[in-house]
């Protein structure tokens, strides 16, 4: 059986709530939460165990990167998926995916994810980075070089945007993304 290790990225509300649109108070931890809580539904249907490295709105110990990694390598994960909102300027839209640097196994899971979503949402923008051959962007995310699984990072949408901010506070929305990363992730372990 799989072993999917979520991460609703950022500890919650008044600890560390992460992006926060600036006109509707709409919080990244939030969103990542109620996501996350979907995958895990998804993935459970499927068959998978599944666990999430903060199940409350508010989480005090998440707050530590490490802390997160460990709920990780103790399980034992098959694979590890951090979910976040980004934040730049109110015209920057899109979703990325992220892996660390070199080719490794999370790329073929960020590929997975990303192609699911580009299915799900043609007309979302997909923000790549194909200089090594594949969509995923790398950088050296602490959750992503410290855990053993297969890893990546996934910025579901813009945050600070204010159209794409509406589609995150959007429940439905929001189960679509949701469906799309655990067919992802089920297409990894199939492959």
């Amino acid at each position: 059986m799989f072993k999917d290790c979520i991460d609703p990225g950022h500890a919650g509300q008044n600890i560390d709530p992460g992006a926060k649109n600036q006109v509707t108070g709409l919080q990244e931890a939030d969103v990542n939460l109620a996501v996350s809580k979907l995958v895990a539904h998804y993935l459970d249907a499927a068959g998978h165990q599944v666990t999430l490295t903060r199940t409350e709105l508010e989480q005090p110990e998440t707050d530590s990167l490490q802390y997160r990694c460990d709920v990780s390598n103790n399980w034992g994960a098959d694979v590890f998926i951090s979910l976040h909102c980004n934040a730049a300027t109110p015209a920057a839209k899109g979703f990325e995916v992220w892996t660390s640097p070199g080719q490794t196994q999370g790329d073929r899971l960020a590929t997975c994810i990303y192609n699911q979503i580009t299915r799900e949402f043609p007309d979302r923008v997909g923000r790549t980075d194909y200089s090594d051959g594949d969509p995923d962007k790398e950088s050296k995310f602490y959750v992503l070089t410290q855990t053993n699984a297969p890893a990546c990072l996934v910025e579901m949408a813009f945050i600070s945007n204010a159209e794409e901010a509406a589609l995150l506070a959007n429940s439905t929305w929001r189960d679509r993304m949701a469906r799309a990363i655990a067919r992802g992730i089920t297409d990894f372990h199939s492959q």
